[in-house]
């Protein structure tokens, strides 16, 4: 299944793939310093309150963080070179567009879910994300 994966990798052109069936998880990632795909293979977290991982900043949901609702590469203006679409600071509608996430070749916007102000970018320009990763926060 793994070998699989790596393959799918591969004819898809996706960077990373992750599954999650009955607690287990599994996930392939492209290493762009090698020639074969890493692997890794996680059993679900143990619960334990206020236990974070060393060094990674986590964001809580309760701030208003927008997520992603794909695995794929974030970009932050419609072009290379072109202003980006929101600042820390910037004023957004609902429905305007925030950010694109490009995903197996497709450009998809990612809009405002509501109308805000952009408090937080928490994303670089043309960084890979997961689903489900805090993108931005609106308040």
């Amino acid at each position: 299944m793994i070998k699989e994966l790596a393959e799918l990798l591969d004819e898809t052109g996706l960077s990373e793939l992750e599954i999650e069936h009955d607690g287990l998880r599994i996930k392939v990632a492209r290493n762009f310093s090698a020639e074969m795909p890493s692997v890794a293979i996680q059993a679900p977290p143990a619960a334990s309150p206020g236990a974070a991982a060393a060094g990674v900043e986590k964001v809580d949901p309760s701030v208003n963080a927008v997520n992603s609702p794909m695995v794929g590469t974030v970009y932050r203006s419609p072009e290379p070179g072109a202003k980006p679409f929101i600042e820390v600071g910037s004023k957004v509608a609902e429905g305007q567009t925030c950010l694109i996430v490009e995903a197996m070749k497709t450009m998809n916007p990612i809009p405002a879910p509501r109308s805000g102000t952009v408090t937080a970018i928490l994303v670089d320009d043309n960084s890979p994300v997961e689903f489900g990763e805090p993108l931005f926060i609106l308040e």
